[in-house]
C-alpha cells in the first residue's frame, strides 16, 4: 500500500510537469501561426476588433497572456471563456462535451477487449486453423483501414442499405452502437493480435505443461493458467487504445453528428480558438496520463512479481 501511494504521489507531480510544459508548447504554437481568432472576420471594424481582443486579454503581451491563464489554470481550475462561442466558457463546453465521448469511448473499449480478447483466444487454440486465418486476415483488414472509412461504409449498409441504425444523433443505444462499433473495431484488431501471441507464448510454458498433463480440462488451464499470464501485453496496450479512440473519435463524432470533445476540438482548430483549443489539449493529456498509469498499476495487480518503480 505504501509503494501504491508513493507510486500515485510521484506520477502526480510528473503529471503536473508534463501539463505545463504541454501548456507553454501549445501556447507559444497557437500565437506563432499567423493571424488570430478574428482574422477570418469579414468587414470587422478594427474599433470592434480591438475591443472584442481586449475582453479576451489578447491585446495585452504574450507573456502576459501566458501567466494570466496559468495562474487562472492553477488557482481556480478556470480554462478561460470561449472566443469563437459566445456565452460559453471551456468548462461548460468540456462539461457538455466529455460525456459523450466518454461514453462513445466505453462502448468502443468494450466492444473491442470482448470481440479481440475472443478472436484471440480462439486463434491461439486453434492455431493454423481455418479460423485462426480467418480472424487474423480480419485483424489485418481492421488495422489497415481506417476508422472513418469504416464508418461510411458502414452508414451505407447499416443505414441505408439494411435500414438497422440511424444515420446520426445522440440519446440511445441505437444511436451509439454504430459509431461505437466503428470506432472499436481497429481497437479489436490490435487486441486479436497482441492476445493471440501471449497466448501462444504462454502456451510453451512448463505450468502450463503441467496442469494438461494433471487432467485439468481445457477451458480451466486456458481461463486460470494461459489467459491471465497472456493478457499483459492487452493491458499495456489500452492506455495508448483509449487515447487512440478519444482522439480518434473527432472525425466519427464530425460523421455521425455526435456532440461530444472531438467535434467541439476541431471547431477550435479551424476557428483558432486559442482557449478552447487549449481546454482539449490539457484534458486529453491528463486523459492519457490517467490511463498509462492505470495500466501500470494494473501490471502489478495482475503479475504480483512486477514492481511499482
Amino acid at each position: 500500500m505504501r509503494d501504491l501511494l508513493s507510486y500515485i504521489i510521484k506520477r502526480f507531480c510528473w503529471m503536473l510537469v508534463t501539463l505545463w510544459i504541454v501548456y507553454s508548447v501549445s501556447f507559444v504554437l497557437m500565437r506563432s501561426v499567423p493571424g488570430n481568432p478574428f482574422s477570418s472576420e469579414r468587414n470587422v471594424p478594427p474599433a470592434i476588433e480591438r475591443q472584442l481582443k481586449a475582453r479576451y486579454n489578447l491585446d495585452a503581451p504574450p507573456l502576459e497572456q501566458y501567466v494570466d491563464y496559468l495562474v487562472g489554470i492553477v488557482t481556480r481550475f478556470d480554462l478561460g471563456w470561449c472566443i469563437r462561442l459566445e456565452d460559453y466558457s471551456v468548462n461548460q463546453v468540456l462539461a457538455e462535451g466529455f460525456p459523450v465521448s466518454a461514453s462513445l469511448a466505453i462502448f468502443a473499449l468494450v466492444f473491442a477487449i470482448i470481440l479481440g480478447v475472443s478472436a484471440g483466444v480462439v486463434s491461439a487454440v486453434y492455431r493454423g486453423s481455418f479460423a485462426d486465418l480467418g480472424m487474423m486476415a480480419a485483424a489485418v483488414l481492421g488495422i489497415a483501414i481506417p476508422n472513418f472509412v469504416l464508418a461510411s461504409l458502414a452508414i451505407l449498409l447499416f443505414v441505408f442499405g439494411i435500414q438497422i441504425f440511424p444515420a446520426g444523433g445522440w440519446g440511445t443505444l441505437r444511436q451509439v452502437a454504430l459509431p461505437a462499433l466503428c470506432l472499436g473495431a481497429p481497437v479489436a484488431a490490435y487486441i486479436a493480435r497482441l492476445t493471440r501471441a501471449g497466448m501462444l507464448e504462454v502456451l510453451t510454458r512448463d505450468h502450463v505443461r503441467t496442469a494438461f498433463a494433471k487432467g485439468l480440462p481445457r477451458h480451466t488451464v486456458i481461463t486460470r493458467h494461459v489467459l491471465p499470464g497472456a493478457m499483459l501485453p492487452v493491458v499495456s496496450y489500452l492506455g495508448p487504445a483509449t487515447a487512440s479512440v478519444l482522439t480518434g473519435s473527432l472525425v466519427l463524432e464530425k460523421i455521425f453528428a455526435l456532440p461530444g470533445m472531438g467535434s467541439h476540438f476541431i471547431y477550435a482548430a479551424t476557428q483558432r480558438d486559442y482557449t478552447l483549443a487549449m481546454g482539449m489539449v490539457l484534458t486529453y493529456t491528463v486523459i492519457l496520463f490517467v490511463m498509462n498509469s492505470l495500466v501500470d498499476i494494473s501490471y502489478s495487480i495482475i503479475d504480483p512479481r512486477v514492481k511499482l518503480q
